[in-house]
């Protein structure tokens, strides 16, 4: 065997090669036997590490960067990735709960750090590093559709807190450790750490607004903006003596609201979660020494033992206190306590910057034995936390919608008096045509729609231009976009709509799409299908991502194997009812109430991870169809409907299954991320690619 691997070049590239392909392999394998991916990169690390076969060696300067750049990306994501909309909406809860969560695991931890012959600067070390959390739950409390629960949502909110204050103590503590420590350095990097974080967060904040306004929509340069930013922020860090991860986190913040949950987010998030962040989790597997390792989990069983029920019991503390404080349920009580638990972005990231701390005498911050406890701390809330999760969010009843006609119908399909829902303006379907073989019945479902609203049709064709006017290509393009919209504008009359075509040269079609809706002042884009999923997409976006994102109205993507005039029978999946849902529902309605079809609400409660979720009671799933009745009946067109009700463990088989017995399948668009950079399976997903009969996905701007 080592002759075989002495064969092997010691070159820079070699170890990103074998880097890659481990995270390209490992992670799918661990998540087969129901273990995260995380886990599979670390026992990687270990395997190929100084302990295993010592292909790959931490000292390493490419290992070394690679691993840097993925616990800066980490923190930045984590940063990122936090809701502030939420946290604004429930700002003194989220604090209350936040300092509770923060302030109760840094005193236990302090408590077993003094009692385990620690100094006081590493004891209130361990205790900050107890003190974050990830909110790996947040996945299974979305798909179970309490996200807006209060509870749920102040929990999410205190990650803010948390995560900055533990950040905070690490630099401070970080300092302390490595020079003399003073009333007077103290009070300096104090004002040094809030002059910088009021940078990072006001000033890069505002650079975002007026680079991404002055750029407009060039999303190339508002990446490499964003990716200046994050490194910018460490790199400021180490000039005021603070952690790099620290100004990564608050970078992750200020650019925050700048990119919103467009394509600029969704290619910052994709580059760390398939590379750099996977890169920081195989380096913090080379980094451990399995025999210190073993004795950790043997001779130094007792401190391993105590942090981990430290931070069981700290969390669950401060749970508690917030729980009788806001007077909260059971369930909302371990729901807060297991989404706080998890502790792996902003816990790892910590822990290894103070273990790599080394002051003039050669002494580490933290030792290794401490090291090791917090990898196997993350081990147990990674896997207990989302169990948790599982078992007791389904218990919480999400938060009651407002059913009135105005929020039902609020942009004009299917409400009880059309001309009210879009006042002096009449309904406008924008249906862009650049597919001779799908226009028909592109053209047919948007007359099907805007004949049933007393609306007209615009039918866009786009030819593509750059710089010069005279391009012959330019000429082409445009003989071709106007015998198009020729076809489209006949099959309008066929149907007897009023069709408004329209030609327009742009550079980039989702622009010129989104563009001429807001110009027409539209009221739906009617479009077809793309079904580039490939790599190139997701690194760059398609036309219809960017389309989702950019249009001021809702956006109906279609993928039609039949005639509208022969769909019938509609199904439309329902996770909770939310303003998107009902949109969802309201457009299957309109469809069906125009050709005479029916429409089937689907609602699956999930079987969580590990099945240990138990079903919904009678009430909840009879509380749940009654809502969906009063949607279906309060306002808008008058539709045979059924709701059913499923218990299951993958909601894309039943989908799938049910499907079969359908014409259509309207789905709503969404997609998310968990905080820490790692993706998150879409059910859609495997519904779109396996669907065989036709397909709707629905969705309102920026979705």
């Amino acid at each position: 065997m080592e002759s075989i691997f002495s064969l092997i070049p010691d070159t820079p590239l070699v170890s990103f090669t074998i880097l890659v392909l481990v995270v390209l392999l490992i992670p799918p394998i661990f998540e087969r036997i129901r273990l995260p991916g995380l886990v599979g990169l670390l026992v990687a690390g270990v395997v190929l590490g100084q302990n295993g076969l010592q292909v790959l060696n931490p000292s390493d300067e490419t290992i070394k960067l690679l691993s840097d750049i993925g616990k800066i990306y980490l923190m930045f994501v984590a940063g990122l990735e936090i809701d502030l909309k939420d946290f604004r909406q429930k700002r003194n809860r989220s604090l209350s709960f936040g300092l509770a969560t923060f302030l109760f695991p840094l005193i236990v931890g302090l408590i077993v750090g003094r009692a385990f012959g620690f100094g006081w600067n590493s004891s209130v070390l361990i205790g900050s590093l107890l003190a974050s959390h990830t909110l790996l739950g947040y996945p299974i409390v979305d798909r179970l559709g309490v996200v807006r629960n209060e509870a749920v949502t102040i929990t999410i909110g205190a990650t803010i807190f948390t995560d900055i204050s533990a950040l905070l103590v690490l630099a401070i503590c970080v300092s302390i450790h490595g020079g003399d420590f003073s009333a007077e350095t103290l009070i300096l990097q104090l004002v040094n750490l809030a002059l910088y974080a009021a940078f990072v967060l006001f000033g890069f904040d505002w650079l975002g607004k007026e680079y991404f306004r002055r750029t407009g929509d060039a999303e190339g340069n508002q990446f490499l903006f964003v990716l200046s930013a994050v490194f910018l922020a460490s790199v400021g860090a180490e000039l005021v003596n603070v952690e790099q991860i620290v100004g990564a986190f608050l970078a992750g913040l200020a650019v925050n609201d700048v990119v919103g949950r467009g394509p600029v987010k969704e290619k910052v998030e994709f580059l760390g979660s398939t590379m750099f962040i996977p890169f920081f989790f195989v380096g913090m597997g080379l980094l451990i020494n399995v025999p210190a390792f073993v004795s950790t989990l043997t001779s130094g069983l007792a401190l391993t033992a105590s942090i981990v029920f430290a931070l069981l019991g700290s969390k669950f503390l401060a749970a508690l206190v917030t729980k009788l404080r806001y007077g909260y349920s059971k369930a909302e009580l371990f729901t807060m306590w297991s989404l706080s638990m998890p502790q792996v972005a902003a816990t790892l990231a910590a822990a290894l910057a103070a273990y790599q701390a080394i002051n003039g005498v050669g002494d580490r911050l933290i030792t290794e034995n401490v090291l090791n406890s917090v990898i196997v701390l993350m081990l147990v809330t990674s896997l207990f936390g989302p169990i948790l999760t599982a078992q007791f969010a389904p218990k919480i009843r999400p938060p009651q919608p407002t059913l009135t006609p105005e929020s039902l119908a609020d942009w004009g399909l299917g409400a009880a008096n059309p001309s009210k829902a879009i006042s002096a303006s009449t309904f406008t379907i924008v249906v862009p045509i650049y597919n001779p073989l799908t226009e028909k019945y592109l053209m047919e479902m948007g007359a099907f729609l805007a004949g049933h609203e007393s609306g007209h049709l615009v039918p866009l064709s786009i030819a593509l231009a750059h710089v010069h006017m005279d391009d012959p290509q330019l000429e082409v393009g445009i003989q071709k976009a106007q015998k198009m919209l020729n076809q489209a504008t006949n099959t309008a009359q066929i149907l007897g709509v009023t069709a408004y075509p329209q030609l327009r040269i742009d550079d980039d079609v989702a622009q010129g799409i989104t563009r001429t809706a807001r110009e027409v002042n539209a009221n739906l884009v009617v479009m077809g299908w793309s079904q580039n999923q490939g790599i190139r997409a997701r690194l760059f976006g398609t036309i219809l991502d960017q389309v989702f994102w950019s249009s001021h109205c809702p956006v109906a993507a279609m993928r039609l194997l039949t005639e509208p005039s022969n769909i019938y029978r509609i199904l439309v999946p329902v996770k909770s009812i939310t303003p998107l849902t009902i949109q969802t529902i309201r457009f299957a309605q309109l469809f069906a109430n125009a050709n005479q079809a029916s429409v089937t609400l689907l609602h699956i409660f999930v079987q969580e991870v590990f099945g240990l979720t138990q079903g919904p009671d009678a009430q909840q799933i009879q509380q749940f169809e009654q809502q969906l009745s009063e949607i279906l009946s309060q306002a808008g067109p008058t539709v045979g409907f059924d709701i059913q009700t499923v218990i299951a463990e993958d909601p894309a088989e039943v989908i799938l299954r049910m499907a079969q017995s359908f014409d259509m399948v309207v789905l709503r668009s969404f997609r998310r991320r968990t905080a820490g950079g790692l993706t998150v399976s879409n059910v859609a997903t495997r519904v779109v690619k396996e669907l065989t009969c036709s397909l709707v996905m629905f969705g309102e701007p920026h979705s």
